[in-house]
């Protein structure tokens, strides 16, 4: 017979000994946990600090200070601030000082791109409080001589901006001030009084800003500032005074500009791009200590030098004469001139009915319609064939040949020239267009097909004196032969074909273009070349107008 009663006692035990094992375990978890708690030694915490700021976490490095809440606010204020490409720290330095005490030293390397280091060392103290052992908190120990109440940031340097020449030496365009007269709802006690005396005011240089658009305005955008107008020093000095006006204001900000205003042409953000790239090019660095006052206490850095001054292309006398001519009509207009010599752009006008669809002289592509009669009959002469029979492969290749479709890589300029196919590279850049639009051509690709014509191959184009486009699409010229029949034709034109009307200008060769409403013309005269385009025209007649208006203020003293 088995005891029960001894296998009670030994379940019994045996429970007991489960029991007191399992409090041991535990008894070695808890003990271990308060253990690890208490290892926690003066460099340990040190350590966690610095491996905090290398992983940029502001709260955990935070939490190893005396006091986590300022040292948070200024550790992220120092990435935000510097906003470093990398940043590392390092304890180069520890002392023991005794039981409550410690003194550490810290390196910092901060990298703002190539050539643009700042590094330096830092100390600091760490101390057994009841929480245990923690930094003695002090915005020093960041970067030095940072506290009361100062910053640390990163600044871009400047030197003295760049101005832009035009091809004649005489300044288009430099940096300026512009006045941006502002309304502010939350300073205006009277936004009728305000915007009936504000448009008083502005009446002599700004006559379409009137009380009532004004406050159509600000009621489309209620609480929010508004811009009346955006007005040059000059013109915001003759008014000054005047406009000291409740819930007006003025906000003042440099920028690239005209010197002289009659010019506008989708030319000017091109040639900001360039001056942008220049001063990029040539730009310093600094890290500044910002005192509460806005003071600047220079840490690091290097002044920028100037960048050199930009000669653009843009010849001022035929701008203005290209800018009088696309305001005759009342359609969307452009003119693009080419030399053919270099490529220089010499003018980009358009009218403001073709402003507001944006750059169409670069970048509005239509329908080739008969532009493309030259390229067809280069193309047809090269193979042998009458054009009839082409295909769009022909006649790309020969557009190719007069600069139309080149995708070329202009400095500071986006543009089109020709689109031949739906899969060519760039169709990606042609908004809602139609296999049927297709070929569709640019102002400026036609000034290009002109300006090739003219000197015998497709010139580099460029928009600054210097720096030609480049392009990865192989294309020989025109045989010789074939490129003297295009001149033949286009000359033709001029004396008793459809530009008859310009035969009085003895070295003039063009041709006109159609399709649909709108009218081409484009052509050379001497190393002149053009393109002149009129959107739904009121006439056949029109383009070929445009260009003798053209010519006839070229014809005009420059003042």
């Amino acid at each position: 017979m088995v005891d029960m009663g001894n296998g009670r006692s030994l379940g019994r035990r045996n429970r007991y000994v489960i029991a007191l094992t399992s409090a041991v375990v535990l008894a070695v978890i808890l003990a271990s946990c308060v253990l690890s708690k208490e290892e926690a030694t003066a460099q340990s915490v040190v350590d966690d600090f610095v491996n905090a700021l290398n992983e940029g976490d502001a709260a955990a490095a935070a939490a190893q200070t005396s006091y986590p809440n300022a040292a948070e606010t200024a550790i992220q204020q120092m990435f935000d601030g510097l906003h470093p490409e990398d940043a590392k720290f390092d304890v180069t330095q520890f002392m023991d000082l005794g039981s409550d005490s410690g003194f550490f030293t810290v390196g910092a390397a901060w990298h703002f791109g190539e050539g643009k280091d700042w590094t330096y060392q830092v100390q600091g103290g760490v101390r057994n409080l009841s929480v245990g052992w923690r930094i003695s908190w002090d915005p020093s120990i960041l970067a030095p001589d940072l506290g009361n109440g100062r910053v640390v940031r990163y600044d871009r340097t400047d030197a003295a901006p760049p101005r832009v020449f035009d091809a004649v030496g005489g300044l288009l365009m430099n940096e300026q001030t512009i006045n941006s007269v502002t309304l502010d709802p939350a300073t205006m006690p009277d936004p009728v009084a305000t915007t009936r005396r504000l448009a008083e005011v502005l009446e002599p240089v700004a006559p379409l800003v009137t009380a009532d658009s004004m406050m159509a305005e600000m009621a489309e955008k209620p609480g929010q500032q508004v811009t009346a107008v955006l007005l040059r020093d000059q013109d915001w000095q003759f008014l000054e005074e005047d406009l000291a006006i409740p819930g007006v204001v003025t906000i003042k900000t440099p920028k690239l500009i005209t010197s002289d205003r009659r010019i506008t042409t989708p030319l000017l953000d091109p040639l900001r791009k360039v001056w942008q790239a220049n001063r990029d090019e040539t730009a310093g660095w600094a890290v500044h200590l910002v005192d509460p006052d806005g003071t600047l206490i220079p840490q690091a850095g290097f002044q920028g030098p100037p960048g050199p001054d930009i000669v653009a292309t843009v010849d001022s006398h035929l701008q203005l004469a290209a800018e009088e001519a696309v305001v005759s009509v009342g359609t969307p207009a452009a003119i693009v001139a080419i030399q053919p010599s270099s490529g220089a752009v010499l003018a980009a006008a358009q009218n403001n009915q073709a402003m507001e669809q944006g750059p169409i002289a670069f970048q509005g592509l239509y329908n080739a319609g008969s532009n493309l009669d030259l390229v067809k009959r280069a193309a047809g002469l090269q193979k042998g064939v009458d054009p009839s029979s082409l295909s769009i492969e022909d006649i790309e290749k020969a557009g190719n040949q007069l600069g139309l479709g080149m995708n070329y890589k202009i400095p500071g300029l986006d543009h089109q020239t020709a689109v031949f196919t739906a899969d060519q590279s760039g169709m990606n850049q042609v908004m809602n267009r139609k296999d049927s639009d297709l070929p569709a051509v640019t102002p400026f690709g036609m000034a290009m097909l002109a300006a090739s014509i003219a000197r015998g191959s497709a010139p580099a184009p460029m928009i600054v004196q210097g720096q030609p486009g480049t392009t990865d699409v192989a294309a020989q010229p025109l045989p010789a032969n074939i490129n003297d029949q295009l001149r033949g034709m286009m000359r033709d034109n001029v004396v008793r074909g459809g530009a008859s009307f310009l035969n009085g200008y003895p070295d003039l060769m063009g041709m006109n273009g159609a399709s649909g409403d709108d009218r081409w013309f484009y052509g050379s005269r001497g190393d002149l070349a053009f393109a002149v385009f009129v959107a739904d025209a009121d006439g056949g007649d029109r383009a070929v107008k445009m260009t003798d208006m053209l010519f006839r203020e070229m014809a005009k003293p420059a003042n």
